[in-house]
């Protein structure tokens, strides 16, 4: 499904995607950079996903368009390799929910924030 308009907010951290429908997606920077399409962050196989955290505060610095298909989104923190198709923007909006709590936990049983300031620490107990 191709969106009649694209839209990047002036704060840079959010992509509106307006189609026919009537549907408005809009999908923060964070979301989008933590589900790139790229090789970088999900590997070239199944158990080769990177966990990307720390991205809390990431910008969209520019988007163009890959062709009538889809689009490479260049962010602020330097990753540009992944091309967004107009598919996968839908199934990001439809599938959010389920995809930021998957996220979500993730980062939780990794130790990891999504603040690029915070490191989590965690304690062991000594007696097991």
């Amino acid at each position: 499904m191709i969106p009649k308009r694209v839209i990047l907010n002036e704060a840079r951290d959010e992509l509106s995607l307006g189609y026919g429908d009537g549907t408005v997606a809009r999908l923060s920077a964070e979301y989008l950079r933590v589900e790139s399409p790229s090789a970088e962050v999900r590997g070239h196989g199944p158990g080769e996903e990177v966990l990307q955290y720390g991205k809390a505060k990431v910008r969209i610095a520019r988007i163009e368009t890959a062709g009538r298909y889809a689009l490479l989104i260049h962010f602020d923190d330097g990753h540009d390799t992944g091309i967004y198709s107009w598919e996968y923007l839908r199934r990001l909006w439809d599938e959010r929910e389920a995809r930021w709590q998957r996220y979500l936990e993730r980062l939780h049983q990794a130790g990891r924030s999504r603040d690029p300031e915070v490191q989590v620490v965690r304690f062991v107990d000594p007696k097991g």
